[in-house]
């Protein structure tokens, strides 16, 4: 997902500028190939061993990433609109995909017992963004009245989710460490919010202004918060920090062209670079874990 943000972050910025997109192609092509490992080592793990995959799906806080899979699928709908059959057909696998995952999520929410209001995390967002997420290319597909229906349940799910979330970071426990680089996933909902929404109408208009600043006032929250993440170390959950910025930078991108504005245009300048850096430390770090067998180890 931090990969296709990435991709998509740089296409933007190249037509902004008029750059060659052979580096937007090429972060393509990785976030795809990462992807089908990712996809071909889960699938691998669904076949051999069946009953850590049930146990993940009971666990309150792992079942809410199930949804990354169509989440991702929706995001490389995207990266490749350029080429119409192809970008099509992702788009479709993963829009059903989601609406089935958001369905049995929320319904594994109401109908369980082993829920309790310290499992309320900001992953909990994740099986909602994805529907959010679905106008992107909805849109350009010209499935108008089903990205509709997408957005709306979302946008509806992420203010009911955010009441939960932050009334369990205000009256409960911290979350753990391990887990803190989540935080940043607050920032997406109305990041990905403002950008279906712009697409979804064409233009500007009071709502989209209140999801831009919302977002704004989001990130400003994480900035205020700026030590505290970069004393929890590295976690394999630091990931949690790309997705969120790269969908927060290509708003900024969308909210520059849409007003104008040379002052947005410029933040954007600015998120794309610590975007990129990001990504980097995250790759680089991820794979020293990985080399060094640690990712492999039972939690």
């Amino acid at each position: 997902m931090g990969l296709c943000g990435l991709a998509i972050a740089w296409q933007q910025m190249g037509a902004l500028l008029g750059l060659s997109p052979l580096l937007g192609t090429g972060l393509a092509l990785l976030a795809t190939v990462v992807f089908i490992l990712a996809a071909a080592a889960y699938g691998s793990k669904l076949a051999f061993f069946p009953g850590s995959v049930r146990e993940e799906w009971k666990n309150p806080i792992r079942i809410s990433f199930f949804p990354t899979v169509s989440i991702s699928l929706l995001l490389l709908s995207y990266v490749w609109i350029a080429v119409p059959e192809l970008s099509l057909w992702i788009w479709a696998a993963g829009a059903l995909l989601q609406i089935v995952l958001t369905l049995a999520v929320l319904n594994s929410w109401i109908h369980q017992a082993h829920y309790q209001p310290g499992h309320a995390n900001p992953s909990w967002f994740i099986p909602v963004v994805g529907t959010i997420i679905v106008p992107i290319s909805g849109v350009h597909h010209g499935f108008i009245e089903i990205s509709w229906f997408y957005f709306s349940v979302g946008i509806l799910f992420w203010m009911v989710i955010l009441n939960i979330v932050i009334y369990r970071l205000f009256f409960h426990e911290p979350l753990p460490q391990r887990l803190t680089p989540m935080l940043f996933i607050l920032l997406a909902p109305p990041s990905l919010g403002f950008i279906s929404y712009t697409m979804l109408v064409g233009g500007m208009d009071v709502f989209a202004h209140i999801l831009y600043d919302t977002a704004l006032f989001m990130a400003a929250i994480l900035i205020m918060n700026g030590i505290r993440f970069y004393r929890c170390g590295f976690f394999l959950s630091a990931w949690a920090y790309s997705f969120p910025l790269a969908a927060f930078t290509i708003a900024t991108m969308r909210m520059s062209r849409l007003t104008d504005s040379a002052f947005f245009k410029g933040v954007a300048f600015v998120l794309i670079g610590l975007l990129s850096v990001l990504l980097l430390w995250l790759f680089v770090r991820t794979l020293k874990i990985v080399l060094s067998g640690q990712v492999f180890r039972p939690e």
